[in-house]
């Protein structure tokens, strides 16, 4: 026993024993170092997740379930996904539908009478007895045609005025040697407007089509002084749109002078008005001037500038909140909320239209407050299943919400503008109506590609302000052009 224990082995156990605490001290470290790094690795791991799931969402973003517009989707169009639940009818026109078909709008200009092949030539043909006509058919067609008209003015010898030289006038719009007509002015205008053809295909197309060497200069000082006589009447156009009770408003994005400019539109089913401006938000919409005078409803996709304007009273776009839902019905897992919210929302529409149907001017208390009661619900849940993001310590900074919770928060707080529809029958659904009077910007700038000048663009907004508002009363839109160059625009009201 004694042999076992000596100085040497002791010694020897001393040495071990330095040299497992050192290895241990030495793992402890590699795992310190080991643990930090995998919580570094969850944290990266967890922002990468973050960012995928956001650029996963970015990429299944369209049209129908956001609101980015159709013009953003290129050639990959969304297919087209119904809200409306089935009827139950077969597709097509009903039973006691009265169609329209192509009908004759004049009496003939030239009649051809076609006799059987076996008379051509016949020794006979005019003796024989008529049995009358046995069918007819129409062809419509087109003559294309330059006119020119001389004017000239006469002189004469009259002796009421002692012999002297008395001579006729030409009449006021005959205003130079040579000049192109009414006729020619208006659909020059009407091309290049309501047709959206950029001025050097309208070149294009008159010189072709009349032979006419008319120049883009010209055509361009056709719009221009088209746009100048029309100034009276589009300010009417804006001073009546204050005074209306309803006035839908929105803006989009176009390319100006290699700039991003904004048209905002404030309009409603019987005026459009349009302007151009340097700013979308609150600058923009002040400076177009219509809602900062405006104390009715004020129909707009919630857009943050709006709400500025507090002398008016709001109601939400749902047409947007609906293409909101279905995003986050498609992008995120958490989505039973977005789905009662999306459902609740069109049951509401389906029993105001009902109401609506059968001449009722306002909702039962029983629909009301039931109705109010599931969206408050809903809000609680989704608010419940979306909690707001915890502060990462040593993070500067406000806490941001993401999009979903600022989607909720958005619903509570404007409660009242989005379910206005169903309180007054008198708000739309949706912003439908300022979507359609602004749409006609991004064909333009789809075919043209930009306005070269903030006064051109300007001048093709208040020719389609004007022709907006006639389409709106029932006038051709030829017709209100050529009565603008008459100096008669003010018939478009009546």
């Amino acid at each position: 026993m004694s042999n076992e224990y000596t100085p040497d082995f002791i010694q020897r156990l001393f040495d071990k024993l330095d040299t497992l605490t050192t290895l241990v001290r030495d793992q402890t470290a590699t795992i310190n170092k080991l643990t930090e790094t995998i919580a570094k690795q969850q944290e990266e791991l967890f922002l990468q997740r973050e960012e995928n799931a956001k650029l996963r969402e970015q990429l299944n973003k369209n049209s129908k379930n956001s609101s980015k517009p159709p013009s953003t989707d290129g050639f990959n169009k969304p297919q087209s996904k119904s809200l409306r639940k089935s009827s139950g009818k077969n597709q097509g026109a009903q039973k006691g539908h009265k169609g329209t078909s192509f009908s004759i709008t004049k009496e003939p200009d030239t009649v051809i009478n076609h006799i059987p092949k076996h008379c051509k030539g016949c020794e006979l043909f005019g003796s024989c007895t008529s049995c009358g006509i046995k069918g007819k058919r129409y062809e419509v067609d087109i003559v294309i045609e330059t006119k020119v008209t001389l004017h000239q003015v006469l002189a004469y010898e009259c002796p009421k005025f002692n012999h002297g030289i008395i001579a006729g006038t030409f009449p006021d719009y005959i205003k130079s040697t040579m000049q192109y007509g009414l006729n020619l002015q208006t659909l020059a205008v009407a091309l290049n407007t309501v047709g959206m053809v950029s001025i050097s295909r309208t070149h294009e197309l008159l010189s072709d089509l009349f032979c006419i060497p008319i120049s883009t200069g010209t055509i361009h000082k056709m719009v221009a002084e088209c746009a100048s006589k029309l100034t009276s009447v589009i300010e009417e156009v804006k001073n009546r749109l204050i005074a209306s009770p309803i006035v839908h408003f929105d803006e989009t994005g176009t390319r100006v002078d290699r700039k991003t400019c904004w048209v905002h539109n404030a309009s409603n089913s019987h005026y459009t008005y349009l302007t151009v401006e340097y700013k979308r938000g609150h600058e923009g919409i002040t400076s177009s001037g219509v809602l900062p005078n405006f104390e009715g409803i004020a129909v707009h996709d919630c857009w943050a500038s709006y709400w500025k304007y507090n002398h008016a009273t709001h109601a939400v776009c749902c047409a947007h909140l609906l293409r909101e839902l279905i995003g986050v019905i498609e992008n995120h897992d958490e989505h039973v909320w977005a789905q009662d919210m999306l459902d609740l929302l069109l049951k509401m529409k389906e029993v105001r239209d009902k109401a609506v149907f059968m001449g009722k001017e306002n909702l039962s208390y029983y629909y009301t407050l039931g109705f109010r009661k599931s969206y408050l619900s809903i809000i609680e849940k989704a608010r419940k299943l979306n909690p707001i993001p915890e502060k990462i310590p040593g993070k500067r900074g406000r806490i941001g919400k993401g999009k979903i919770r600022s989607l909720i928060e958005r619903l509570f707080d404007y409660e009242g503008a989005v379910c206005l529809f169903v309180k007054n029958f008198n708000v739309p659904f949706d912003n439908n109506q300022a979507e359609r009077d602004v749409r006609m910007v991004k064909v333009k700038t789809k075919v043209s590609g930009c306005f070269r000048t903030k006064e051109g663009a300007q001048n093709f907004l208040t020719i389609m302000s004007y022709i907006g508002t006639a389409k709106k009363h029932g006038k051709s839109p030829l017709l209100a052009l050529k009565k603008a160059h008459l100096g008669e625009c003010n018939f478009i009201f009546a």
